[in-house]
């Protein structure tokens, strides 16, 4: 299919044959992501390829999605990673300033762009991924675990592998609520949004599996009425990142 098909086509996939990816090609899909853009060049991201089963089961408990690491093909941890930065800092005599909340935001930006890459060639060979970010339900103890240092922190994990079936795609926000011409325009929200809980309420009723009643500005209203990993800042902090 052309890369706009692909990229219209994706869907979240929670359930693999578990058969296993070979290196090679692990190694091809992060030679690719490594192509994506990145600001200033820092390239600050690192992965960790989960091949250790014990490991692996355990960064599935403490993200609380144990099912899909057991079916998975391959399981990685993205990582927002100023360590090189450092490394390369000291090599010319020099302290870099990691901790601003600038380089927190390059950080981000860079493993998300990083492993968009990394899941449209998966997807491009045949694969189904799952990003987890249940990976920050637990970021200390996911750090202990594969022995992250200062200035390294998890972002999300990913299940990679050959998907059992594939789900129907989610409808997206209408365009019109996304794309604003010349000046942001508030005022037309309360009508978009009510056509597009309708067009998710009929989606979620007629799907193949999970079927229920609900729609976006319900389940966006009840996830975001109380603060979500109020620990993260206090986290970051400890891993050097202060906000500054």
């Amino acid at each position: 299919m052309s890369a706009k098909d692909l990229l219209r086509s994706h869907s979240s996939v929670r359930k693999y044959t578990g058969e296993q990816i070979p290196k090679e090609t692990v190694i091809d899909l992060i030679q690719t992501a490594q192509m994506a853009a990145s600001s200033h060049f820092v390239q600050a991201y690192s992965v960790i390829w989960v091949t250790d089963e014990e490991k692996k089961q355990k960064l599935g408990e403490l993200s609380n999605n144990e099912f899909q690491f057991k079916t998975a093909g391959a399981a990685f941890l993205f990582c927002v990673d100023f360590k090189r930065l450092q490394v390369a800092g000291q090599k010319h005599g020099v302290d870099i300033v990691a901790d601003s909340a600038e380089n927190v935001i390059v950080g981000v930006a860079d493993v998300g762009i990083f492993a968009q890459n990394f899941v449209i060639a998966a997807e491009d060979a045949g694969y189904g991924i799952c990003y987890i970010g249940g990976a920050r339900n637990n970021p200390k103890e996911i750090s202990e675990l594969f022995n992250l240092p200062d200035y390294v922190f998890p972002l999300f994990a990913m299940t990679i592998g050959t998907p059992t079936k594939r789900n129907e795609t989610k409808p997206r926000l209408p365009v019109e609520a996304i794309l604003h011409e010349n000046d942001y325009n508030a005022e037309k929200y309360d009508t978009l949004l009510d056509e597009y809980d309708a067009t998710m309420e009929n989606y979620y009723a007629s799907r193949s599996s999970n079927q229920k009643m609900s729609n976006w500005t319900k389940q966006m209203a009840d996830f975001l009425v109380e603060q979500r990993r109020p620990f993260i800042k206090e986290f970051l902090a400890s891993k050097g990142f202060n906000w500054k």
